[in-house]
């Protein structure tokens, strides 16, 4: 295995609550990696190479040239021997339009005291130069192993430092001719330029809340101040990329209920409005303050999902969905859709609005568009009548009505 190998795989493994998209899996794929950089790089870094896993040897590809599209340089492109297959691509078609996205973090290390983070144990000095991961990802990216990239990284120094190396790196790739999708992470404590060159330059990015609220926070990463390095960047992230960042909650390190994350979702679609709000479900680590922490079901996070769409797709309100909280502020193993359509009555599926469509168990937004198209031309009839808007009957049938529509409006209004 090249240097250049071990470190896209130590640099990505490190990487574990960068999410970019719910139930993306990692893929087995081949990845060249040039190995002859004027560099004097060790030939072996220290890197615990027995944790990495399903390797093996490849046949290596032909020597092929390419000619930049910055500078028109003839380069010339020498796989190396042996290649190896490394798990350390996402493969996640809905983000960026790009269906293998490399997640990496620029360096390994990590000074602040996150408690559920893996970055913070590591303590071998790995990492890129914003050159030498441009020159590492551009030979992926032109060889069509990956088409977008999600750049983040630990903090080992100064935030300043490690956020113009951030920034440096998107400039790099951009100035050399990659086009593709680039999603930055902003820092804890960024300056305001720095996020403005970042949005500049990536199609998205993003600060991580963590969690709820500033005392959640502090007993759980103390070295961050909640308001003032997390919520007033998230403010500057708004105003430089309106539409285009993201954040994301590690549901259940810091003990938060989930009345407590409706709260603070109703605040962020209110104040800042993400694009997306990413959940990962809180796992132990060894060598870690929370190593006995319990873990979090993976369900909690998929019913945050879900809930989350309903916040920001459906027209649902915080104050409605608090009606599928328990009496310790906590949802069910069921969907949260489900449990409050549960408390209503059936609407007609022929007379009611499309507020009412969407709360109603198989019936998104597109479904409920056809479903008002179609009853002009011809009322449902029947649950199996449904499949004509695509929805599915069983799911929804017990929530609707089929009353002819015009004996309906003649009694409604006469």
């Amino acid at each position: 295995m090249s240097v250049a190998e071990q470190k896209l795989a130590y640099l990505t493994a490190a990487g574990r609550f960068d999410i970019c998209s719910p139930g993306e899996c990692l893929q087995l794929l081949p990845v060249a990696v040039e190995t002859r950089k004027a560099s004097s790089a060790p030939e072996i870094l220290p890197v615990p190479l027995e944790n990495f896993r399903n390797s093996q040897e490849i046949p290596d590809p032909p020597v092929s040239t390419s000619r930049t599209a910055a500078t028109g340089t003839r380069e010339v492109s020498q796989a190396p021997a042996p290649r190896t297959v490394a798990p350390y691509i996402s493969y996640n078609r809905r983000t960026g339009g790009c269906g293998r996205m490399l997640k990496m973090l620029l360096n390994g290390t990590c000074a602040y005291d996150c408690a559920y983070c893996p970055v913070r144990t590591q303590r071998e000095p790995v990492s890129y130069s914003p050159r030498e991961f441009a020159d590492t990802f551009l030979r992926l990216w032109q060889d069509g192993l990956v088409e977008g990239l999600f750049l983040s990284s630990g903090i080992p120094r100064d935030v300043d430092y490690v956020m113009h190396d951030l920034v440096e790196t998107g400039e790099t790739l951009r100035r050399r001719g990659y086009g593709g999708y680039l999603h930055l992470k902003i820092l804890p404590g960024a300056t305001r330029a720095d996020i403005h060159d970042a949005a500049r330059v990536a199609d998205r990015i993003s600060i991580n809340l963590e969690t709820t609220s500033p005392d959640r926070l502090g007993g759980i990463a103390g070295v961050k101040d909640y308001r003032q390095d997390i919520l007033k960047r998230q403010s500057w992230v708004a105003e430089e990329k309106p539409g285009g960042h993201t954040t994301q909650l590690v549901v259940g390190a810091a003990d938060e209920t989930d009345a407590e994350i409706l709260s603070c979702l109703a605040d962020q679609y209110r104040r800042v409005r993400p694009s997306r709000v990413y959940f990962s479900a809180f796992r132990s680590l060894p060598r870690t303050p929370l190593a006995t922490h319990p873990d979090t079901p993976a369900w909690r996070a998929q019913r945050w999902y879900q809930a989350d769409f309903l916040l920001r797709d459906y027209g649902i309100t915080a104050d409605e969905l608090r009606a599928a909280l328990d009496e310790r502020g906590f949802f069910a193993n069921r969907d949260p859709k489900v449990v409050l359509a549960a408390g209503r009555m059936p609407v007609n599926v022929n007379l009611a609005p499309r507020r009412d469509l969407l709360r109603v168990p198989g019936i998104g937004p597109k479904a409920a568009d056809r479903i008002l198209g179609l009853r002009r031309v011809r009322p449902f009839a029947s649950p199996a009548d449904l499949a004509r808007a695509g929805v599915r009957g069983k799911a929804a049938a017990r929530h609707l009505t089929f009353g002819d529509r015009d004996t309906i409006q003649t009694k409604l209004f006469p």
